[in-house]
């Protein structure tokens, strides 16, 4: 057994708390590799804002579950390099889809946890999560819930279809499951493909496709009834068109990859939405530096040259959505 305060890590109760009050949200990256972590750390240093490391069902097969907590205790160790003396740095689960996924990632140092249940029955949904918040706080291990279904895939998180957050069921799941935080579904997807082109109206001056807007109608009736609880959403990467347009330069093929606007995030980020989780931005930033690099100097074979330039472009990513989108920067 691993404590996460050991390893100097922090859970989530006390940022959200301050988010909420503060009408900010917490980025929560997903990480894979040394270069995305680097990046999110010196991203959330240089802003002093506190950060979220995502870590996946499939991220940490990846990675290797010890090599992990060592990374995490080692980001804590970099961000105080980088002159971060308090570094609030939490270490999450993202779509734990079992008891002993969630179990062992406390045991081995994570300071929060994700059980999404939301693909089972109600009642199963609710008996599954209190199962995991029962274990989780003993050890003061914070726990995200999921009520209602998002579409996209994302790792092993798959559906075709979404279903709204009913917010007539929040209070009742929140008060028997009591989980510390709620991820809903108001519209957000998984990937890089969120909205079909039949969903999207097009610009007309650019062809690009503009997606649907979000159900704010819901969110405001899940937050009346939960006044002041942590709200989560997923799902929520924009997909810049620049890094698509330079994967599509470089020999890529993402034909109308479509995000949700950061207007949008933004609203959402000034409300009881204290967390809101990006992945497939950094994948997409990632992918177009290392293809900028392999279309311009095909002879290179250093990882550390288009590993170097990926991971200074997903650090400009992390700050812009920590300095411009979600509000969070001087906030730790």
């Amino acid at each position: 057994m691993v404590s996460y305060k050991e390893l100097g890590l922090v859970n989530t109760r006390e940022m959200f708390a301050k988010a909420i009050k503060g009408g900010y949200a917490i980025p929560a990256f997903n990480f894979n590799n040394m270069e995305q972590l680097q990046a999110i750390i010196k991203a959330a240093a240089e802003t002093k804002s506190p950060v979220i490391l995502q870590v996946s069902k499939g991220a940490r097969n990846y990675a290797n579950q010890t090599l992990l907590r060592y990374m995490a205790q080692g980001a804590v160790e970099y961000a105080k390099e980088l002159g971060w003396e308090h570094p609030q740095i939490c270490l999450h689960l993202d779509h734990g889809d079992s008891f002993e996924l969630c179990k062992s990632c406390v045991d081995f140092g994570f300071s929060s946890v994700m059980i999404d249940a939301s693909s089972l029955p109600y009642e199963e949904n609710i008996a599954l999560t209190k199962k995991v918040v029962e274990y989780a706080h003993q050890f003061d291990v914070t726990v995200e819930a999921e009520l209602g279904v998002l579409a996209g895939v994302e790792d092993e998180v798959s559906s075709a279809v979404s279903h709204y957050t009913k917010p007539e069921e929040v209070v009742d799941f929140a008060t028997r499951t009591g989980c510390d935080s709620l991820a809903i579904s108001i519209g957000t997807s998984h990937g890089a493909y969120k909205f079909t082109p039949e969903q999207c109206t097009r610009d007309p001056k650019t062809g690009r496709l503009v997606p649907p807007p979000l159900a704010f109608d819901v969110l405001d009736a899940i937050m009346e009834q939960l006044p002041g609880f942590p709200i989560v959403l997923h799902g929520s990467s924009s997909v810049p068109q620049e890094y698509v347009d330079m994967i599509n330069q470089y020999g890529g093929k993402l034909p109308d990859a479509v995000g949700i606007p950061e207007e949008q995030l933004r609203k959402a980020a000034k409300s009881a939405v204290c967390k809101i989780n990006i992945d497939s931005d950094s994948r997409l930033a990632f992918t177009a530096a290392v293809r900028k690099v392999f279309a311009e100097k095909p002879g290179e074979f250093d990882p550390r040259k288009y590993c170097g330039p990926a991971r200074d472009l997903m650090e400009e990513l992390y700050k812009h959505k920590i300095i411009n989108v979600l509000g969070s920067d001087g906030k730790a």
